[in-house]
């Protein structure tokens, strides 16, 4: 059985724009990772008649419904008292969250107000999903077909929460099935151009699907079979992935990996490279975003940001008629910026950035968003001339898309980028 799924995010906070949705995308990414289709998305306020309709209606159309926020001790946090209305649930008090709300209190060395304790009225035909990270614990009712999942809103507690205590149920909603998926992770080709090469193994593919999703600068592709055991579907997925990579093969940087900067940091890791940076444009980017991931120190020697033709020449060693005769924005200055920083730090890889991010200071000659990256490994040397602009307004994206491009270089230049 195909099941269907709806999320509902509660507060007015979110309706106002002060809190960004996150719990949305985080829910949305997960349900699809385990083949459960999401149907429809809602925010609504803490409004007890339009919070019920949308709940009515939720129900109404899927056999999942998944909210978040509004399980608090304040009076308007109206979630679990909404749902139970609509589904003739009743209220009661759970001494063992009782418990565990006394206890939170006391750990932390905070006094607890009395209405901490609504948290602990649950459906008493439901089911409570313990909250690690929170007073307010999820709550589950399976009731005429449907599964109600009552999560909490703030990010810290939903995500553990539901990884811990939700998945595992919807994973094993059809108990004769498993479902499994692997992403595939494609860097240097848009959606629509990988779309226009898969839609005919898209359109023919059912088991597994196959469903694109663009990311800045990248496209994941989702691949999810269904089987009898883990290591049938494993191999359906094995099988069409081989089938996709006749397609966009030379485009894959990785399956099931988390981002770019993942990819260089392990596996230059794992082969003993160090790596350094020397970026202009992108303000420090690259180095920051490699720098991010836990264990980048075994790897990443240096980087230097320099803005100004001063610290190209007396930091990187870039030559004076260099930057007056192509202008620090060209391939030969990039050239000599990787040369630089790995000379600088003795690294085993060097990628450089330098261009024009805009909004100002572009010409007829040198556009916004033209942007020289340069990788160097050995005797070796890779250049690529990027073209990111598309409005004036757009500093942002040129940065993002300028540091992935050079973490990708350095990876091409390595031979890990389809590793």
């Amino acid at each position: 059985m195909k099941h269907t799924a709806e999320i509902l995010c509660v507060g007015t906070e979110l309706l106002l724009g002060d809190i960004l949705n996150t719990n949305a995308k985080f829910l949305s990414n997960e349900l699809a990772a385990i083949g459960i289709d999401v149907y429809n998305q809602s925010v609504v306020g803490d409004n007890h008649d339009r919070l019920k309709a949308a709940i009515e209606l939720a129900l109404s159309r899927v056999d999942i419904l998944i909210t978040s926020g509004g399980l608090g001790p304040t009076l308007d946090d109206i979630t679990k008292e909404t749902v139970c209305e609509v589904l003739g649930s009743n209220l009661v008090y759970d001494e063992s969250v009782k418990e565990n709300i006394i206890s939170f209190f006391k750990r932390r060395g905070r006094p607890m107000t009395e209405n901490n304790l609504k948290q602990a009225l649950v459906p008493e035909d439901g089911e409570v999903l313990y909250n690690e990270n929170g007073t307010a614990p999820g709550l589950l009712v399976r009731k005429n077909g449907k599964l109600v999942f009552m999560l909490p809103g703030p990010p810290r507690e939903i995500e553990p929460l539901f990884v811990k205590m939700v998945l595992p149920i919807l994973k094993n909603i059809n108990p004769d099935r498993v479902l499994v998926s692997k992403n595939i992770n494609i860097f240097g080709m848009g959606e629509s151009s990988v779309e226009a090469l898969l839609k005919p193994l898209m359109e023919s593919s059912d088991n597994p699907t196959v469903a694109p999703y663009a990311k800045d600068g990248e496209v994941l592709l989702r691949v999810t079979a269904s089987a009898a055991t883990e290591s049938q579907a494993s191999a359906l997925i094995d099988g069409k992935i081989d089938e996709i990579r006749k397609f966009v093969g030379e485009y894959i940087y990785g399956i099931d990996e988390n981002s770019l900067q993942r990819a260089v940091v392990e596996r230059f890791t794992k082969r003993g490279l160090t790596l350094s940076t020397a970026e202009s444009c992108t303000g420090g980017y690259v180095s920051k975003r490699i720098t991010e991931i836990p264990g980048a120190s075994a790897m990443f020697g240096c980087g230097v940001c320099s803005y100004s033709n001063e610290i190209k020449e007396k930091v990187l060693g870039v030559r004076h008629e260099t930057l007056e005769k192509y202008g620090a924005v060209s391939p030969q200055t990039a050239d000599e910026m990787a040369s630089g920083v790995m000379k600088l730090s003795g690294s085993d890889v060097s990628v450089s950035v330098t261009g024009i991010a805009g909004p100002d200071g572009g010409t007829d000659e040198k556009p916004v968003g033209l942007v020289y990256i340069c990788a160097k490994f050995k005797d070796k040397t890779m250049s690529e001339t990027l073209n990111l602009g598309r409005t004036k307004n757009e500093r942002q994206f040129v940065q993002y898309l300028a540091a992935s491009s050079a973490i990708a270089l350095a990876l091409k230049i390595t031979g890990e980028f389809n590793a």
